[in-house]
């Protein structure tokens, strides 16, 4: 899959999801590859457009611990139970060294879960996964 195709296989699957939940599941979303140019960032979306880049460490920082030592595979996921605010929800490895990142700024995983809608609005989720485990973004440069 090219980066045009997995953005907008991105942006339809997060439509369905909040569509399923009745309000926005994740509010923000970037696909990352650390060997790209521009840090790594390859595609954002979300409320923090100006202000995400200096604390996106910290902000991954659950979700990189939570997948220290793992060999993960494209469409493997994880996601983080209680990563509030700007901390980062769900990671998902969507290439050979990329990843989307998602959040919910207002909500923790946790907190999403809670509300039986959930249910329906993962299903949207697995589907978006598995369209990465059978055809994974290519690197870009």
């Amino acid at each position: 899959m090219d980066l045009e195709n997995a953005r907008q296989s991105i942006e339809s699957a997060l439509l369905r999801m909040r569509a399923l939940y009745l309000k926005p599941v994740f509010d923000e979303w970037m696909i990352l590859d650390p060997a790209a140019k521009h840090g790594g960032v390859l595609a954002y979306v979300g409320p923090r457009v100006e202000s995400f880049r200096p604390n996106l460490s910290t902000d991954v920082a659950p979700l990189r611990a939570m997948m220290e030592g793992r060999e993960l595979n494209p469409g493997d996921f994880e996601f983080a139970q209680d990563a509030a605010g700007p901390r980062h929800d769900a990671i998902v490895k969507i290439g050979p060294k990329s990843f989307l990142v998602c959040n919910n700024t207002a909500k923790t995983m946790a907190e999403l879960r809670a509300d039986p809608q959930w249910l329906k609005a993962q299903a949207a989720f697995f589907e978006l996964t598995e369209k990465f485990r059978a055809d994974p973004l290519q690197s870009v440069n």
